[in-house]
């Protein structure tokens, strides 16, 4: 039937048997495995196959598994096995990424049926990158946007189902943190990626110039308009159009981008007749444009406009976790540009860059990156000694608060939660801590979240 594999997991001998010769006699290509760690190492991206496992096991669980897998590659399915009492967990678990679950008992023909189904879902997916592939565009996120911490996951994850579509996208994070990496894969996985990606450096255009150089003129439209001249919007006609740091755009200029942007026209400055544009818009900004509409200094149409669909590019304070894994491509990568061996990175060092801030985000790491492989990375290590257990472990805590509470953008909920704490305990702690759940951006009136 299919060439695509079914990794069968079960730490049931019986069971495992009798739905192995079920998919078998189905028409399936069947592995089984009595352990969810082995079928780790099988995983990769790009696998051609699916998953299909009990919850319950001892050692690695079923969604442990999952979480695992989805690691790897977000769009293999996994299909979960349930007993009686865990279908409510199951149920959770689709909500979390799961493709399917089957109760048991089940019958053949219902397992055979999810399975089908599961399979000709993964191999839609794994035809879509070929063919994506052979036009250019290699499904690379992984390489583009590193890191294993569930919100790249989630962030790469994301990109793979706007970027095919031909939504306009708001992208904001921190100075440094990727936004115009996260802008170009979107591009890169459009039917629109054989046409330009035209970035308008939003903060860098001349007040007395940036009408000009965006919507362009007629000759005579103003002195020194000697020809006609094509401005920016009409070049990237076909394209992208990326306009990077957009709150930095003067007011009344706001207002003629809202018209470009909901009517897909332009019209150059000294005619009458608009010209039309078939183009996407994307956007950039470092600092939440919600806040900047209250401040009045955006226009909220402009904003409606703009986030159809809005990603968060997280900083690298909120993801510690990657930070090691990106030091080192980005090191490797230094190297390679200044033409030496990479150094090896004693774990002292590793556990240092760990816990720093890195207001720069990538940028600033990668400076290190580039600092350390051409042997001027001294200052990278701190030379004052630890303090103490207590203030260490302090730390640590108030790190890992901190992250949580930027993950779920200042959520109480979710963060106690995920912390396993009680709500008592978590507010006595960001008391403690100086933390405020409205600098992660809830409100601060709102106690119960």
């Amino acid at each position: 039937m299919t060439s695509l594999r079914v990794l069968l997991v079960d730490d049931e001998p019986d069971l495992r048997a009798a739905t192995a010769q079920a998919l078998d006699l189905a028409g399936f290509q069947v592995m089984e495995f009595s352990a969810a760690e082995r079928v780790v190492e099988m995983v990769s991206f790009g696998f051609p196959g699916i998953v299909l496992t009990d919850i319950r096991m001892p050692g690695m669980d079923g969604l442990t598994l999952m979480s695992r897998v989805h690691e790897i590659d977000r769009d293999i399915p996994v299909i979960l096995i349930t007993g009686h009492g865990d279908v409510q967990l199951a149920v959770r678990a689709m909500r979390d990424g799961a493709h399917d679950f089957v109760e048991k008992p089940f019958a053949a023909s219902q397992l055979s049926d999810i399975v089908a189904r599961a399979v000709d879902h993964r191999r839609l997916v794994l035809e879509n990158r070929v063919l994506r592939a052979a036009a250019g565009q290699v499904d690379d996120l992984e390489q583009r946007l590193i890191g294993r911490s569930n919100m790249m996951i989630d962030l790469r994850r994301r990109i793979r189902t706007i970027g095919p579509s031909e939504a306009d996208v708001l992208i904001e994070g921190a100075t440094g943190a990727g936004k115009e990496v996260v802008a170009r894969a979107l591009h890169d996985l459009s039917s629109r990626s054989n046409r330009p990606l035209v970035t308008i450096d939003c903060a860098a255009l001349p007040a007395t110039l940036i009408e000009s150089e965006l919507f362009g003129h007629e000759p005579g439209a103003f002195a020194g308009a000697l020809r006609a001249r094509y401005g920016k919007f009409e070049h990237a006609r076909g394209g992208t159009i990326l306009l990077d740091d957009i709150a930095s755009v003067p007011l009344d200029l706001q207002g003629k981008l809202v018209r470009v942007i909901e009517e897909r026209t332009v019209t150059r400055l000294g005619a009458n007749e608009p010209i039309d544009l078939d183009v996407r818009f994307m956007a950039t900004a470092r600092v939440p444009l919600q806040a900047e509409v209250q401040a009045g200094r955006f226009r909220a149409d402009l904003l409606y406009r703009l986030n159809v669909v809005t990603l968060h590019v997280p900083p690298l304070s909120a993801r510690r976790e990657d930070v090691p894994l990106l030091f080192l491509r980005l090191l490797v990568e230094a190297a390679r540009r200044h033409r030496v061996a990479a150094p090896e990175v004693p774990p002292a060092v590793i556990s240092q860059l760990a816990a720093r801030d890195w207001p720069g985000n990538v940028r600033e790491l990668r400076n290190a990156a580039d600092r350390y492989a051409l042997g001027l990375g001294e200052g990278l290590v701190p030379e004052d000694p630890p303090g103490r257990l207590a203030e260490r472990v302090a730390e640590f805590e108030r790190r890992e608060i901190e992250a949580a509470l930027a993950a779920h953008r200042g959520n109480l909920k979710p963060v106690y939660e995920s912390l396993g704490l009680s709500r008592k305990t978590l507010w006595e702690k960001m008391q403690k801590h100086g933390l405020d759940k409205a600098q992660f951006g809830a409100a601060s009136e709102d106690s119960d979240q």
